[in-house]
C-alpha cells in the first residue's frame, strides 16, 4: 500500500479534482466506507438526524425568551453575526472532521493531535451528564401528554386535590385580584402534582422518587434503546417521524396562535427593536451562547453522525442547510410562543412583560399549557404540543447518546464491535440510574444544577480547545487539504480566518463572560446554598479535568526525551485508503 500526505492532489485519491455534487453518484473510483462501518441508508436520514439533534426544546423556549430580553428585533443582529462568524464555521468544522476521519470523538484525536485525546473523554462525560437530566424533562412532557387525555385539562381549574388557597383562575372570570401570592392552576399542577416539589426543602432533602415519573422515564429510555441498538440504520428511520413531526405541530400552533385575541401584542413585544440594547455586553454574550448551544458543536454528536457519511458527501452544503433550518426554526418558534403570551396578557389584562417573565421549563410546562387550557379545543392542542416536546427531546437524546456509543465503540472495537446491542443496553441502564435523583420531589433542583454546571461552561471550554487543536496544532492548511480531498475544492479565506482566529475568540469571549458574571442560582424562590454551587463546580471540573490528565499521562508514558515525547504526542496518524481492498491503515503524518 502506498501512503500519501494530506497535501497530495485530490485526483490521486478520488480520480478527479471536482467535488461530488451528489451523495453517492460519482462514477469514478473514490474512497468509500469500510465494510465494517455502518452507513446511512439515505442522505435524508443523516440530514434529519443532524436537524433533529440541533433543533431541541431550547429552540422553543430559550431563543424567544432571550430575544425579547435582549432587545427584540435588534437582537437578531448579534445573533446573525455570531452565527456567521462563530456557530456555522464550528458546525462545518465538526461535520468535515467526522466525515474525513470516520471515527468518534475519542479515537479521532490520534488522527488530529494525540495529546488532546482527553477532549474525547470529556465530551463523553458531559454527554452522560446531559442524559441524566434531559430525559427527565422529556418524562415531564410525557406525564403531561398522558394527563391531557381528558375532556377538561387538569390544570384548568383549582378544584384538584393538589391545589391550595393561593390558586387563582382568572380565565373567563372578572374582578379577579392577582397578588404576589397568587398561583395559576397550571403552575400548581406543575409544581405540586407533576414535581411535588413542595415535599422537598431543597437539595439537602430531595425526598422520595415519584413513581409516575419513574415509569415515564422508563418508557422514554425504552424508546431510546430500540431506536439506537442497531445503529444508524434504525435511528435514521426513527428520525423521519421525530424530526419532521415538530414542524407540523409548530405550523398548527402558529396558525392557532395568530387567531387568538391579543396575539399581535405578543408579536410586537417579541420583535420591537430596542437598539440601545446593542451597546450592552450581555446581549452579545447571550447571542454567542445561544448560537453555540443551539447548533451544538463540541458535543461530539456532529462528529459521530458525519462519520457514517460517504467520503465525498458534500458536508459544506449540509452545514449551511442544517444551520439555516435550525436558526429559522428558533425564529419561527418565537411567533408560536409570543402569540400565546400576547393572548394571556389580553386575558389577564396585564402587560406582556408580566406574563413572559418566566423562562426555561417553566415556559413550556406552566405558561404555554395555561394558555392552551383556555383555548377552544384545548385537549387537542395540549396533546399535539406535548407530542412535539417529546419528539424534540428524543431527537437530541438520540444524538447525544450516539456520540458516546460511536466514540467508545471506535476506541475499543476489538471488544465492542460485535456487541453493540449489549453496550447500548448497558449505557441506557447507566443513564437511567444516573437520572434517579432528578425524579425525586426535589428533582427539579438537581436538573437545574446539572444543566448549569454539568454542561454550561465545560462544553464551551471543550469546544474552544477543539477549535485550537484543529486550527493551530493539526494545522489549518492540512485541515483544508482534507476538505479538498473530500469535496474537490479548498475552503475560502473566510472559513480559514474563522477557524484560526474568529471562532476560537468567539468561544473564549463566552467563557470569560460566564466566569466574570455568575448570577445567583434560583429556582421557584429557592436560592441554591453556597455548598451546592461548590458541588456544581466540581461536577463541571470532573469532565474537563480529563484533558490535562490525559496530557500528563501521554507525556509520562511516551519514551524519549521531553522534546521527543512532545513530538510524538503531537504528531497525528493519517488514515489512508487502499483502493484495492477499501481497508484502512495508519501512518504517521510527516
Amino acid at each position: 500500500m502506498s501512503h500519501q500526505d494530506s497535501s497530495a492532489p485530490t485526483s490521486s485519491l478520488t480520480g478527479q479534482s471536482t467535488a461530488n455534487a451528489g451523495y453517492n453518484t460519482n462514477p469514478v473510483p473514490m474512497i468509500t466506507q469500510t465494510d465494517s462501518r455502518d452507513k446511512w441508508s439515505k442522505k435524508m436520514d443523516f440530514l434529519l438526524s443532524v436537524i433533529g439533534f440541533a433543533v431541541d426544546l431550547g429552540n422553543v423556549w430559550r431563543f424567544p425568551y432571550i430575544c425579547y430580553q435582549n432587545g427584540g428585533g435588534a437582537f437578531l443582529i448579534p445573533y446573525i453575526l455570531m452565527a456567521i462568524f462563530g456557530g456555522v464555521p464550528l458546525f462545518y468544522m465538526e461535520l468535515a472532521l467526522g466525515q474525513f476521519h470516520r471515527t468518534g470523538a475519542i479515537s479521532i484525536w490520534k488522527h488530529i493531535c494525540p495529546i488532546f485525546k482527553g477532549i474525547g473523554f470529556a465530551i463523553c462525560i458531559i454527554a452522560l451528564y446531559v442524559s441524566f437530566y434531559y430525559n427527565t424533562i422529556i418524562a415531564w412532557a410525557l406525564y403531561y401528554f398522558y394527563s391531557s387525555f381528558t375532556s377538561t385539562l387538569p390544570w384548568t381549574h383549582c378544584d384538584n386535590p393538589w391545589n391550595t388557597a393561593n390558586c387563582t383562575n382568572y380565565f373567563g372570570k372578572s374582578n379577579i385580584t392577582w397578588t404576589n401570592f397568587s398561583r395559576s392552576p397550571a403552575e400548581e399542577f406543575y409544581t405540586r402534582n407533576v414535581l411535588e416539589i413542595h415535599k422537598s426543602t431543597g437539595l439537602c432533602n430531595v425526598g422520595g422518587i415519584r413513581w409516575q415519573l419513574l415509569l415515564c422515564l422508563f418508557l422514554i429510555f425504552t424508546i431510546v434503546y430500540f431506536s439506537l441498538w442497531k445503529g444508524v440504520k434504525t435511528s435514521g428511520k426513527v428520525v423521519w417521524v421525530t424530526a419532521t413531526l415538530p414542524y407540523v405541530v409548530l405550523f398548527i400552533l402558529l396558525i392557532r396562535g395568530a387567531t387568538l385575541p391579543g396575539a399581535w401584542r405578543g408579536v410586537v413585544f417579541y420583535l420591537k427593536p430596542k437598539w440601545e440594547k446593542l451597546l450592552e455586553t450581555t446581549v452579545w454574550v447571550d447571542a454567542a451562547a445561544q448560537i453555540f448551544f443551539s447548533l451544538g458543536p463540541g458535543f461530539g454528536v456532529l462528529l459521530a453522525l458525519a462519520s457514517y457519511n460517504p467520503f465525498t458527501n458534500n458536508c459544506y452544503r449540509d452545514a449551511i442547510v442544517t444551520s439555516l433550518v435550525n436558526c429559522l426554526t428558533s425564529f419561527i418558534s418565537g411567533f408560536v410562543i409570543f402569540t400565546v403570551l400576547g393572548y394571556m396578557a389580553e386575558m389577564r389584562n396585564v402587560e406582556v412583560e408580566d406574563v413572559a417573565k418566566d423562562k426555561g421549563p417553566s415556559l413550556l410546562f406552566i405558561t404555554y399549557p395555561e394558555a392552551i387550557a383556555n383555548m377552544v379545543g384545548s385537549t387537542f392542542f395540549a396533546i399535539i404540543f406535548f407530542v412535539m416536546m417529546i419528539t424534540l427531546g428524543l431527537d437530541s437524546t438520540f444524538g447525544g447518546l450516539e456520540a458516546i456509543i460511536t466514540a467508545v465503540m471506535d476506541e475499543y472495537p476489538q471488544h465492542l464491535s460485535k456487541r453493540r446491542e449489549l453496550f447500548v443496553l448497558a449505557l441506557v441502564i447507566v443513564c437511567f440510574l444516573g437520572s434517579l435523583s432528578t425524579l425525586t420531589h426535589g428533582g427539579a433542583y438537581v436538573v437545574k444544577l446539572l444543566e448549569e454546571f454539568g454542561v454550561g461552561c465545560s462544553i464551551i471550554a471543550v469546544g474552544f480547545l477543539e477549535a485550537i487543536a484543529v486550527s493551530w496544532f493539526y494545522g489549518i492548511q492540512r485541515f483544508c487539504n482534507d476538505i479538498k480531498t473530500m469535496l474537490g475544492f479548498t475552503p475560502g479565506i473566510f472559513w480559514k480566518v474563522c477557524w484560526v482566529a474568529i471562532s476560537p475568540a468567539f468561544l473564549a469571549y463566552i467563557i470569560v463572560s460566564f466566569l466574570l458574571d455568575q448570577p445567583p442560582l434560583i429556582l421557584f424562590d429557592y436560592k441554591y446554598p453556597d455548598w451546592s454551587i461548590t458541588v456544581g463546580y466540581i461536577i463541571g471540573f470532573s469532565s474537563f479535568m480529563w484533558i490535562p490528565v490525559y496530557m500528563v499521562y501521554k507525556l509520562v508514558w511516551t519514551p524519549g526525551s521531553l522534546k521527543q515525547r512532545l513530538a510524538v504526542c503531537m504528531r497525528p496518524e493519517r488514515t489512508m485508503p487502499d483502493p484495492q481492498t477499501d481497508s484502512l491503515s495508519l501512518t504517521p503524518v510527516p
